[in-house]
């Protein structure tokens, strides 16, 4: 895991060389494509347990559980073209990704899919990096992929996610009923959905972000 640096770091720190191709830049952080190398991170997080209760990523659950951690994940995950997943660098001093960021069951004719953020590095929550890394995609979703729709699902007790869903303009559409397992007892889901003039209007917003730098890679294809 990496060092942050805004706490330890001074502001002159050069960052970390840049892995894979950089997708999407913000203030906090930026998205890049996923390597081989970043498995090794991968490994690490399928076995948090505070990850599996708070996030019950099914990307995590199938590297861990169907793929037993083979590097041939990898491959199918790029080539799966119901799902983009990015990774998530930040700036000023972190040595090493702070999480994962995908969009899933991308569904290109309906134009809707899922999106899924995960933090895994617990020094890095709280500092608005999930929130920009969700932005940003969305933002991927809108531009480059032509989504008219992106939803998420949340556990009923994760009231970070939900409040950073709220801080990127999604609403609170529904709420399975105890339709989430954390291995022990099941819980409702709480379900978010946002649409692309809601995405346009957040974007309008957060002047920062405008003009989107043009893509200096594929979020598809490997590094």
């Amino acid at each position: 895991m990496g060092q942050p640096g805004p706490d330890a770091l001074s502001g002159s720190t050069p960052p970390p060389p840049e892995r894979g191709s950089v997708i999407s830049r913000g203030t906090r952080v930026y998205l890049r494509t996923f390597t081989p190398a970043d498995l090794d991170h991968l490994s690490a997080w399928v076995d948090d347990p505070f990850l599996e209760r708070m996030v019950g990523s099914e990307l995590l659950q199938s590297y861990k559980h169907v793929w037993d951690k083979s590097p041939a994940f990898f491959e199918a995950m790029l080539t799966d073209p119901t799902q983009v997943v990015l990774v998530i660098e930040a700036y000023r001093g972190w040595t090493a990704p702070v999480g994962v960021v995908r969009l899933f069951n991308i569904h290109l004719l309906e134009g809707y899919c899922f999106l899924e953020t995960i933090i895994a590095d617990p020094r890095a929550m709280k500092r608005g990096f999930g929130v920009e890394a969700g932005k940003l995609i969305s933002y991927y979703g809108v531009d480059v992929l032509g989504l008219r729709r992106i939803e998420a699902k949340v556990y009923e007790y994760n009231v970070l996610s939900m409040n950073s869903l709220r801080r990127n303009g999604f609403r609170q559409e529904g709420v399975l009923r105890q339709a989430g397992f954390d291995g022990e007892r099941y819980w409702d889901l709480v379900i978010f959905g946002i649409l692309k003039e809601e995405i346009e209007a957040q974007r309008k917003k957060d002047k920062v972000y405008l003009p989107l730098d043009p893509p200096e890679g594929n979020g598809r294809e490997p590094s």
